[in-house]
């Protein structure tokens, strides 16, 4: 090789190692996506949308049209428990369709590429959801408590009511369950179906569907007392379970709740993202 050469190759690789750029000082971040900032941007998902608001917005109406019907029949005179039922069934019964479109919109809105680009381990992301829904369901389980006991109180105050405030925690405890589980059991159906349009009817119509079946087939009357949520969770409201009444409680958790989440989080981690 002549000198003019080896003369070249130095010089050229000078100029390559000057275009390189200086390493960054200090320490290489090793660590993941955080849980907790998971969990919030999940929460952001659920809440600040414009279908979760106009949710939202649904529920406080009909809470407020509920609870206005109450303070003005009968001089609202009325236990604080009918006040709580009034501001937490509409939370059960409507707030389930925030824990669906925390899942199903990932892939009808096709965000599910993104978000598990961001954070591969798919697993993690549902637990973020489950956390997610469990904090809205209970935000949603206090604030009704208390809106329900300042509508009571109002009630006494304005109207001249007579208060009532006898309550058993049973029942508190199934107001809460009925918000809690219902959260949970939509986030379920999110993850198998994948679909809002079909998690929701499914999510509604089953129930209807079991009570039918019930009342044209004895043996799914029967069932029913295994394995129809909310037939379970009524004796919450009435007093102290029994023993068989609890594990009537527990079997319909299990098939209703935790089975759809389970499959749902398995299914999530091996489902095609398009």
């Amino acid at each position: 090789m002549s000198t003019a050469t080896r003369t070249a190759v130095r010089d050229d690789a000078a100029l390559q190692h000057a275009r390189m750029p200086e390493p960054i000082p200090g320490e290489r971040p090793t660590r993941g996506i955080p849980f907790g900032r998971l969990v919030t941007v999940e929460l952001r998902k659920m809440l600040d949308t414009r279908a979760g608001r106009w949710l939202l917005i649904a529920v406080g109406v009909v809470i407020a049209a509920a609870l206005t019907i109450l303070f003005v029949q009968g001089g609202g005179d009325h236990p604080f428990g009918d006040y709580l039922q009034a501001t937490t069934m509409p939370m059960a019964i409507l707030l389930p369709v925030v824990g669906i479109m925390a899942v199903t919109s990932e892939w009808s809105q096709r965000t599910a590429l993104v978000t598990f680009t961001l954070e591969a381990r798919r697993t993690r992301v549902a637990w973020a959801k489950v956390v997610a829904a469990l904090a809205v369901g209970v935000v949603a389980v206090v604030f009704s408590f208390a809106l329900a006991a300042a509508a009571h109180a109002a009630a006494i105050g304005l109207r001249g009511a007579e208060g009532d405030w006898t309550f058993t925690w049973t029942a508190l405890l199934g107001a809460a369950g009925y918000v809690l589980l219902g959260l949970l059991q939509g986030l379920g159906f999110g993850m198998l179906l994948r679909n809002t349009p079909a998690a929701i009817v499914l999510y509604y119509v089953l129930p209807t569907g079991w009570s039918i079946l019930g009342s044209l087939w004895s043996q799914a009357e029967k069932a029913g007392e295994w394995l129809d949520l909310n037939r379970t969770m009524n004796p919450l409201f009435l007093g102290e379970l029994t023993g068989q009444q609890w594990a009537q409680l527990g079997t319909s958790v299990a098939v209703w709740v935790a089975l759809p989440l389970a499959v749902g989080m398995w299914w999530i981690t091996r489902a095609e993202v398009k």
